[in-house]
């Protein structure tokens, strides 16, 4: 591998570390965006419960701030349960986008490393490119070992620029998914926890 890398040339170091920050990237974003830490699954249920039991209590909305992106909008909307439903919504609204921007966090770093990659790649195969050209002597004659640098530095950078970029580019779009769908339900129960506040459900 480390042969590989050196007959790539100083441009493959480039696109090593974009590698790595994305290989980062996905792993805390997989970790993050798993279904039970945003949603828990019955926290719905169990809020409406204690609502009703014994009210809206200091100690019940720092638990649910402190439990997951669902609890923080939950408990935004709670805070203002005395307040009319357009208040109340309008907390629910400003807190979710609160918490929509954080379960997007580095997913623009991902797909900025999704377009550059292939350019990183390109940047290699140019260079490699002006090695071939530079081989040539004045009588017309090449170097057989500069050529087959720059034929090396050339390809090598396009493979590595376009396996990098595939699967950064597939997370990418599967994030973004992931998260509209998340927010999407987020947003249903927190409709759901106004309606039974005002009484529009039971």
């Amino acid at each position: 591998m480390f042969a590989i890398i050196q007959a790539a040339g100083w441009p493959i170091y480039t696109i090593i570390f974009a590698s790595v920050v994305a290989v980062a990237i996905i792993i805390e974003r997989l970790v993050s965006l798993r279904r039970s830490q945003v949603l828990p699954e019955g926290l719905l249920a169990l809020t409406v419960q204690e609502l009703k039991k014994s009210g809206v209590t200091p100690d019940m909305l720092s638990r649910l701030q402190a439990n997951s992106p669902l609890g923080r909008v939950l408990a935004a909307g709670l805070k203002n349960v005395k307040s009319t439903r357009e208040i109340m919504k309008e907390s629910i609204e400003e807190s979710g986008r609160a918490v929509a921007h954080d379960l997007e966090r580095l997913l623009t770093t991902l797909g900025t490393i999704a377009t550059a990659a292939p350019l990183l790649g390109l940047l290699g195969t140019v260079i490699g490119m002006i090695e071939i050209f530079g081989s040539q002597s004045p009588t017309g004659g090449a170097n057989p070992a500069a050529l087959a640098h720059g034929i090396s530095v050339a390809l090598y950078n396009t493979a590595f620029g376009i396996m990098v970029a595939v699967p950064a580019l597939v997370f990418y779009r599967h994030f973004r998914g992931t998260v509209d769908s998340l927010i999407v339900e987020m947003e249903q129960q927190a409709v759901k926890l106004v309606e039974v506040v005002h009484g529009e459900r039971g």
